[in-house]
């Protein structure tokens, strides 16, 4: 069967039960890939009225159809459960290097259902896996969590699909973080591997993709090669944020809580203030040329930045930037340093900042819910700290890592009105 492997890892941690199915062509040809098998499994496995963060909730990882092939586009994989942000259908998907890898280990999907007793983490290779201890790497940041991986298993090339501290901390905003800065960023997929204990899924692989023509593929990729620049080059020269300025003068950009669609510190924060004042690289995914994604490496300043989380990309400057008034890129970045360090999805999370401060600023918080924050509009710095608090569970933090429409009802005083996700 070209395109795929043909093989489902079911993963029990209950029981610690590590099964393979190998579903039949129609099975393929009807859910094809990536977020049909994640809607498969979860419609299938997952009971009625199933907590979200019980052991009956079920996690799958998938890949798409063209996930692991050699050609642009091909890295990206999903992630489904059911969502402990919002209660429902929960999916998201994300870039890097660890679907195509994780394909290439032999598998289309893994499908994880119970809890372990203690942390652990998966380990796929070349049509094997086994269930690992992660005792000693729980509370690890996703750096930490990728080098001691690699050095446990002896190979720097294992890419790791992990939760960070925020996850373990059944922050509901966490996410699934690959390769320190490829994010499944919605509806808090990262909580779901906390409550089962599992740190992380690494992953690698030397079996290609089965190919129906494979020569043809060759060609595909080799014009994308040679005409990418024609193309894309936009996108390679100033990331997802190039349509900012687009975007504010349509009236289009959230702005302080989506009180308003364009924001007057625009220019500061657009893709051409980013490549012109704190890029100092451009990253990719697997087999892509383009390298649309942003690196931000800050040694000094009131903002140091690691260039291994990466750098802002444009949902993450509307979250943390206009959305919240600020037009500091420094401080944008460092929050987003602080996301991909921690695991949680820069959205929602930015979403929950500004949400605070349009509640502050009409009096419903005060500096004493704030622990002496003040949550104006505009202060980078406030906002840099109280996204740490979310990622740590901290002081008002800890309210609002519950997601806005659990905390909008714990304040009160009509504070739903000023929740959005």
């Amino acid at each position: 069967m070209y395109g795929y492997a043909g093989k489902i890892l079911h993963v029990n941690l209950t029981t610690g039960q590590l099964t393979i199915e190998e579903p039949p062509e129609s099975f393929y040809r009807r859910y094809v890939g990536g977020n049909g098998f994640v809607a498969y499994y979860l419609l299938k496995e997952v009971p009625k009225g199933a907590d979200p963060l019980a052991p009956e909730n079920v996690l799958v990882m998938a890949g798409g159809t063209m996930t692991g092939i050699p050609i642009a586009g091909a890295g990206r994989s999903v992630v489904g459960a059911k969502s402990p942000l919002t209660g429902g259908y929960g999916e998201a998907d994300g870039g890097g290097f660890f679907g195509a890898e994780f394909r290439r280990a032999g598998f289309d999907a893994v499908v994880v259902k119970g809890k372990s007793a203690r942390p652990v983490y998966l380990w796929v290779h070349d049509g094997q896996a086994e269930l690992r201890s992660a005792d000693h790497l729980w509370g690890m940041t996703t750096m930490d969590c990728q080098q001691a991986v690699r050095s446990e298993l002896g190979d720097d090339n294992i890419r790791l699909a992990m939760i960070g501290p925020s996850g373990e901390k059944l922050v509901r905003q966490a996410c699934v973080i690959n390769d320190l800065k490829h994010a499944a960023g919605r509806t808090g997929l990262g909580a779901v591997m906390g409550a089962k204990n599992l740190k992380c899924i690494a992953a690698r692989g030397h079996t290609a993709i089965p190919l129906a023509d494979p020569e043809g593929l060759r060609e595909l990729a080799r014009w994308m090669v040679e005409h990418w620049k024609d193309k894309a080059w936009q996108l390679h020269d100033l990331g997802t944020d190039g349509g900012l300025l687009g975007l504010n003068e349509a009236g289009q950009l959230p702005t302080r809580n989506f009180q308003d669609g364009q924001f007057e510190g625009a220019d500061k924060i657009c893709g051409e203030a980013l490549r012109d004042t704190i890029l100092t690289d451009r990253g990719s995914c697997y087999a892509c040329p383009i390298s649309c994604k942003r690196v931000v490496d800050l040694k000094d300043g009131d903002f140091v930045v690691d260039g291994n989380y990466g750098g802002p990309e444009y949902e993450t400057i509307g979250a943390f930037g206009s959305n919240c008034g600020i037009d500091d890129l420094r401080a944008i970045a460092k929050a987003n340093e602080t996301c991909n360090a921690y695991g949680v999805d820069t959205i929602s999370v930015g979403m929950a900042v500004s949400f605070a401060m349009e509640c502050y600023e009409h009096g419903l918080l005060t500096k004493d819910d704030t622990g002496g924050l003040d949550l104006r509009f505009g202060n980078a710095g406030a906002m840099v700290e109280l996204t740490r608090m979310i990622c740590q569970r901290e002081g008002l933090g800890d309210l609002l890592a519950e997601g806005t429409e659990i905390a909008a009802r714990k304040i009160g005083k009509g504070a739903e009105k000023y929740a959005l996700n």
